[in-house]
This record gives C-alpha cells, structure tokens and sequence, in this order.
C-alpha cells in the first residue's frame, strides 16, 4: 500500500488563510504587521524566493518592505540598514536573504537583528529561547516540517525519531522541536556509523543532508512518516534536469505511511511559517507598546 502523501501546498495554503485572518482582526485594531526582505546581490534563486515571499506577505494582508542592495555593499552599509529597520516601528519582522556576497559576514549580519524582530529564528538569543523551551522565534523551515508531521499525527509523544544532518538551520532546531513534542531525537549525518540501520528503527525520518536521494527505501520502517527537507538538482540521462529531494522517493513512498514529496512537501511552508513568524512577532511587539 502506498504511502499517505503529504500535501505541503494544502497545508501551507491553509496556514496562510488562517495567517490572513488574523491579521484582519489585528490591523483593525492596529497598524498591520510589516515584513522586510533584504537582498544583497542578484542571485537567482535568491530574487525568486524574494519574490515569493513578498507576494505572499501582501496576499495575508501585510505590509512589504523589500530591500534590493548592490552585490558590492558594504558589511557596514547593509549593518546600517538593519539598525534603522529594527529602529522602525512598522517593521515587525526582519529577513536577510542569504547567501550574503563574501564581503559581509552574514553571522555578524543576523546577530545585528533584534531578536524579537528575527523571524528566520537564526538569532543566538531565539536559539537558545528555543532550546530551553522558553518561548523564542522557531526557525521557518523546522517549524513547517514539524506541522506537516502534526497534520499526519497529531501526537507524537514517545516516537522515536532520526533526524538525517546536523545544519544550525534545520537539523539542530528540528531536534529541539521534536525533543518538544515528546519525540525521542537522534541527530545523524553522512558520517554516521551504519545510518541505514539507525533509520530503519525511527518512527519518524527527517532528511536534512543535502545528498540526492541518499536515503534508500529499505532504510525505511515499515509505516514510517517521512520528511524529505532535501531539495537537489540533478540531471538526467537526456541532458534534462529535475529536483529531488534527500529521499529515492519512489522506493521510499512503496515502504512509509506518510511522506512529502519533492518538490511541494516542506517547501511550501517554509513562507508560510515565516508569515506565521511575522504575526506572531507582530502581536508580540504590540503587547509590549
């Protein structure tokens, strides 16, 4: 029996439906919350996901800023700009696009952000909050495949779950969500001794490598939930190429009970919890006012 397919796009569209609806009720009582995007330079995959995020920031009802910045500026004039959004009362959350031209030191960068106001969650102080368990902003992408696990099984308390890379981005947070929903954690890599039979005891499998299809089907459990946060591009035979994630997905969907797939899995809701970031900052900053 094939695997249950896990729909990111409809879990992200309903996400973001409820994201709109909230902020209707907050602007009518408030100003509306207010994301700024800044790019420096003019990667390609960077100006398409700038302009993802910011077509989708105004279909909830929020404000865009965007910011678009020369590949040469300075660590010192980019440094500026982020002090005069976080001085910026109708900026309520700040994202850097990266990568960042190698002039700048993008750690240096999203440590300049205030912290309430970080909703990437990449902040040392939103790190820690999140690994103590006291509150803090969740890194988008870990956040979007913890509620696409939620949506299969609502509880997940005592699963046992292999977390597949070991990024400050996705596998470390990712561990620390799902240490917070009752999962027993083991964080893995490619140089992890016999991975295959680590794998095969995990309720839950979140691959997070980089490695095309490295995980194989029979290193699946047997009604597994899978989450591929893996996204490669590959060629094939005919000179054409394709994106597949860190999961052999057609061998992987014939063992599982549940899987995203690639693209259309964790991608879609990597946006929406950054909306969902934006409004949770938003409503905190004006409980503070």
């Amino acid at each position: 029996m094939a695997a249950i397919l896990i729909d990111g796009k409809a879990v992200a569209a309903a996400l973001r439906q409820e994201i709109a609806a909230e902020v209707a009720s907050l602007a009518i009582l408030r100003e509306k919350p207010g994301l700024a995007v800044v790019l420096v330079g003019e990667d390609p995959a960077s100006q398409v996901y700038v302009r993802s995020k910011a077509k989708q920031t105004v279909e909830v009802g929020m404000a865009s800023f965007e910011y678009r910045l020369e590949a040469e500026t300075s660590e010192g004039d980019l440094l500026w700009l982020i002090g005069e959004l976080n001085a910026n009362p109708d900026v309520d959350g700040i994202l850097v696009q990266l990568p960042l031209p190698p002039q700048i030191d993008a750690t240096k960068v999203l440590r300049a952000i205030d912290p309430s106001k970080d909703v990437d969650g990449f902040h040392p102080t939103n790190v820690g909050l999140v690994a103590t368990g006291a509150g803090g902003i969740m890194p988008c992408t870990p956040l979007g495949a913890l509620l696409l696990l939620q949506s299969v099984k609502t509880d997940l308390t005592g699963l046992d779950a292999v977390i597949v890379g070991r990024s400050n981005i996705v596998g470390k947070p990712m561990a620390q969500l799902l240490l917070g929903a009752g999962c027993t954690v083991t964080i893995a890599h490619s140089r992890t001794r016999d991975l295959p039979a680590l794998c095969r005891r995990a309720d839950i499998i979140v691959a997070a490598v980089g490695r095309p299809e490295m995980i194989r089907g029979d290193w699946i459990k047997p009604g597994a939930i899978v989450i591929d946060v893996g996204i490669n591009r590959v060629g094939d035979a005919d000179g054409k190429s394709r994106l597949v994630g860190d999961v052999a997905f057609a061998e992987a969907e014939a063992v599982a009970g549940a899987i995203t797939p690639v693209p259309g899995g964790v991608g879609p809701m990597t946006i929406a919890c950054l909306l969902r970031n934006t409004l949770t900052a938003a409503k905190a900053r004006r409980e503070l006012d």
